[in-house]
């Protein structure tokens, strides 16, 4: 491999001749040989975004040479488009406020403009990652931000939509199921019947709450720190630069995007991940009472409960010929766990922000993006693997309140709520149906069983 030499505040550095990355991002890469995992692309497209406008309004505030503007914004275009995603190799496990991965962006984006205007890669010149690309703005005001604008823009585009499916998914099922009746449980315990389709419908409510909750995360997410530079003060930084700014992120992105009406909350605290990544466990926690109550019913084929059929989707066992698992449950609840197990460590992540900056931005950015990455993937195939697929098996469904006791229940206004715990007894020690044993009780009065 053949290197370039460039330089920094700190002295020399030795960085690959086809890197489009600088000697700070080489010495993050050197310091910090920590996991391997990199902050999701997201969060590299949405760092792309702010730099193209922040490059665009500083021409148009007059601070920034036009041609160096164009080259900038066409260079972070490339990064939106994915086109330089190889570049971006600083490990999430860095320096707090996410400056490592801030000047990788940076000094990509600098070193493909300056391709663009020289033909020649890397340097600072013409175009500076610190005083052009970064002009007017600090890695404590623009890291947290694109935390924000990564976030909404993939619960909006990615996860909402999913849910909608997954939603619309149960819906049609509690539609098809709705003359099945079927035994209820509680405590695990046999209950009163309800139909199989009033018991998808809860689903289906379910994920419409998620979603409520979801999109609840706008208002707290929209508001960015953008312009308040170091420690919120607005240091360095054009009086109109940071609303010209977000004025056209929220174009972009056509998200209702605003500058933070305090920039010192904006830039010390991560409350509103902490509230996104907690709206995102209670959609976990609601996954995973769904996908549990869907295998169980899916239990067996013939010992276990059996009331639906899951799609066949692969053999379940590398022993047992002809074994089939619900797979696709067993993926969401995993999905799920891991969910919930990222809003632990955002939360205390969350807990970092001493005085005027949160030290811990890259770690919850990775966490954050992952929850919702998962979320949407998961939620996705369990729409379209499991739940489309599905079918009732009625037979079973009925055959289960035939043999219930929960007629009892039925009785009890009519002979009395002692009397009718008698004759349940009474049924489940010999075995015998509630009415069976009712129509053997000569001092009953006449039971209307047709119409119960």
């Amino acid at each position: 491999m053949t290197f370039r030499e460039e330089s920094d505040s700190m002295g020399m550095v030795r960085v690959p001749e086809s890197a489009y990355y600088g000697p700070s991002t080489q010495r993050a890469v050197d310091n910090f040989r920590i996991s391997g995992i990199w902050l999701p692309t997201s969060m590299i497209r949405a760092l792309g975004l702010i730099k193209k406008c922040c490059a665009e309004v500083n021409a148009e505030l007059g601070l920034l040479d036009l041609r160096l503007a164009e080259a900038i914004g066409d260079s972070a275009q490339e990064v939106m488009d994915g086109k330089l995603d190889p570049s971006f190799v600083v490990d999430v496990f860095q320096t707090g406020s996410g400056t490592s991965t801030h000047m990788n962006v940076n000094e990509v984006i600098a070193s493909r403009a300056n391709e663009m205007l020289t033909g020649k890669r890397g340097g600072k010149s013409p175009a500076h990652p610190n005083d052009h690309v970064n002009l007017g703005q600090s890695s404590n005001d623009v890291f947290p931000s694109a935390m924000n604008i990564s976030a909404l823009m993939e619960i909006s585009s990615r996860l909402i939509p999913a849910l909608e499916q997954l939603k619309a998914a149960l819906s049609q099922k509690a539609h098809e199921f709705k003359d099945i009746l079927k035994i209820g449980r509680t405590h695990l315990q046999d209950a009163v019947p309800l139909t199989l389709g009033q018991e998808f419908s809860g689903f289906e409510r379910q994920v419409e709450l998620g979603i409520r909750r979801a999109a609840s995360v706008q208002t707290s997410l929209s508001e960015l720190a953008l312009g308040g530079t170091a420690v919120g003060t607005g240091l360095n930084a054009h009086s109109g630069f940071a609303g010209r700014v977000i004025s056209r992120i929220a174009e972009a992105t056509h998200l209702p995007f605003i500058e933070a009406r305090n920039h010192f909350e904006a830039q010390s605290t991560r409350d509103a991940v902490v509230e996104t990544s907690g709206a995102l466990k209670t959609i976990a926690v609601s996954l995973i009472k769904i996908a549990n109550d869907i295998r169980w019913l899916a239990s067996g084929p013939r010992c276990g409960l059996g009331e639906i059929h899951l799609p066949e989707l692969q053999p379940g066992s590398s022993i047992m010929p002809g074994k089939i698992n619900p797979v696709i449950p067993e993926v969401v609840v995993q999905v799920a766990v891991q969910v919930i197990g990222n809003d632990t460590t955002i939360m205390l992540c969350g807990q970092g922000g001493h005085f005027q900056l949160n030290a811990m931005m890259p770690v919850m950015a990775y966490n954050l993006l992952q929850s919702i990455s998962l979320l949407s993937a998961s939620v996705t195939v369990f729409a379209e693997k499991c739940i489309t697929g599905m079918r009732a098996n009625p037979s079973v469904c009925r055959a289960n309140v035939d043999k219930s006791l929960y007629m009892a229940t039925v009785l009890a206004p009519i002979i009395g709520y002692d009397r009718a715990a008698e004759i349940a007894k009474k049924a489940f020690e010999t075995g015998k149906s509630v009415r069976d044993v009712a129509e053997h009780e000569t001092d009953l009065p006449d039971i209307p069983w047709d119409h119960l």
